[in-house]
């Protein structure tokens, strides 16, 4: 039908864009794609709806929240406070800080819940103030059941079972607590926003919300987050920006040792890793781990070789073991197999072994691991890994009171590494007698510790094997 003579025929609306958000980064897209180009998952785009478009305006600004100079702003409200617990002060940088928010991640069944657990009851014991745990994963009745057998009891310790946002804050209205402990945060769904319960709008809004009350109030924080198979953090990657320090705990099944690792801090640094030990009674930290790493025996065996690694500040002595055999129904061909070193670099070392000191291993199995269950990825563990080797090969022991510091090249020269006094003294105090460190070394003699450097490869095995 046309329009009538003079009259302008009028345009049809305009359509709604669309957007797709993925549900494991929440990265937004006008379109749908197969793979998310942020993640690079399949099939994790889903249509969120039209996005609305408005012009912010400038808003009010209240005298609180006015700008002022740096120099005007009061740094001892972000001080932060010990926890109690040594090994997680040391990752933390201090202790937990007033109105920040930290997300802790780990596999199920590493700890986590029993860890937060005895924090929350030293840090009622410590500061006198309340600490709050908002379970969403067990009733009160079962965390009060670990309580008792960790013997984590205390007065100031508040418990309370939540799935609802708004009932958290009720709680945290009537309870006042210094110290929030949210278990965990997929399990925590917001009734304003649409979406199903650890989706991505909700574990953002749910953050979000925290996080603000957090700042506001001066609480301190920890949110518990699940793991992908693949070992990252579950949920949006904009999950881990919302808060102030990521950890993560970590630990084989099959072993007592758990660590704890900083990804992100903004209060400390990155590079300390705390120790703990679980055992029935609950977690108990390690201030000093080194024994864990090293095996006990009267007299050395072929294969073994000690070395000194450096976390953040802290020098652990680690053991290399390595196991070489026959080639034997493999086809012709020899089998590498390395536990919790890198093997990459295991394989460099053993072409540098045999251009360099004339072991040679193509046609042989070579084993490798590291003793305790701790990963060793430090250039530093070049040279003990390499004499290990060496050892096993040649059938030859290594004196157990030997420590092997340096890093390898593919020149076969041991190159100089950071913090060798501090892992010099380390070795030391745990009664080593020698140690090899790459040339030109800056360190000053220790007592009862005899320092031989080594320039190449060829050179510190011609030592070892003449002892």
């Amino acid at each position: 039908m046309s329009n009538p003579p003079g009259t302008i025929a009028a345009k049809p609306p305009k359509r709604a864009a669309t957007s797709y958000a993925c549900t494991e980064c929440g990265t937004v897209s006008i379109r749908w794609v197969g793979r998310c180009p942020e993640c690079q998952a399949w099939g994790t785009m889903t249509e969120e709806g039209a996005r609305p478009t408005t012009l912010t305006l400038p808003a009010p600004v209240t005298p609180r929240n006015a700008a002022q100079p740096i120099s005007r702003q009061d740094s001892a409200v972000a001080r932060a406070l010990p926890t109690g617990i040594g090994e997680l002060d040391r990752v933390l940088g201090g202790g937990l800080v007033p109105g920040a928010v930290l997300l802790l991640a780990g596999e199920p069944g590493v700890g986590k819940s029993t860890l937060l657990l005895e924090v929350g009851q030293k840090y009622a014991a410590v500061t006198g103030s309340p600490a709050l745990i908002v379970t969403g994963e067990e009733s009160t009745s079962q965390v009060r059941a670990r309580a008792e057998r960790t013997h984590t009891m205390h007065s100031q310790l508040f418990l309370a079972a939540e799935n609802d946002l708004g009932a958290v804050l009720t709680h945290l209205d009537e309870v006042k607590p210094g110290l929030l402990i949210l278990d965990s945060v997929q399990t925590i769904a917001s009734s304003t926003v649409d979406g199903v319960m650890g989706g991505v709008p909700q574990i953002r809004a749910v953050t979000a919300a925290i996080s603000s009350v957090a700042k506001e109030r001066g609480i301190a924080t920890v949110l518990v987050g699940h793991v992908t198979k693949d070992g990252s953090i579950a949920g949006p990657r904009a999950l881990e920006h919302l808060v102030d320090v990521v950890l993560y705990f970590e630990g084989d099944r099959h072993s007592s040792l758990r660590m704890l690792r900083a990804i992100k801090n903004r209060y400390g640094a990155t590079d300390e890793v705390g120790c703990f030990e679980m055992h029935e009674e609950g977690i108990d930290e390690l201030t000093d781990p080194s024994g864990l790493f090293v095996s006990t025996r009267d007299i050395a065996v072929p294969g073994t070789c000690v070395t000194v690694t450096v976390t953040g500040r802290r020098p652990l002595l680690s053991e290399v073991q390595s196991l070489v055999a026959a080639a034997y129904g493999n086809g012709g061909s020899a089998r590498r197999s390395v536990t919790d070193l890198d093997a990459s670099r295991v394989n460099m070392l053993l072409a540098v072994l045999g251009r360099h000191a004339g072991v040679q291993l193509s046609e042989r199995d070579v084993y490798a691991a590291s003793v305790g269950g701790i990963k060793i990825t430090e250039p530093s563990v070049d040279l003990a890994i390499l004499l290990a080797i060496a050892s096993a090969a040649s059938d030859i022991a290594l004196p157990s009171t030997l420590c092997a510091i340096g890093e390898v090249s593919l020149s076969g020269d041991i190159r100089r590494v950071s913090s060798v006094q501090r892992r010099l003294s380390e070795a030391s105090r745990l009664g080593f007698r020698r140690a090899l460190v790459p040339h030109g070394s800056d360190w000053s003699q220790l007592a009862g510790l005899k320092v031989i450097e080594v320039p190449t490869v060829a050179k510190a095995w011609d030592f070892v094997a003449q002892l």
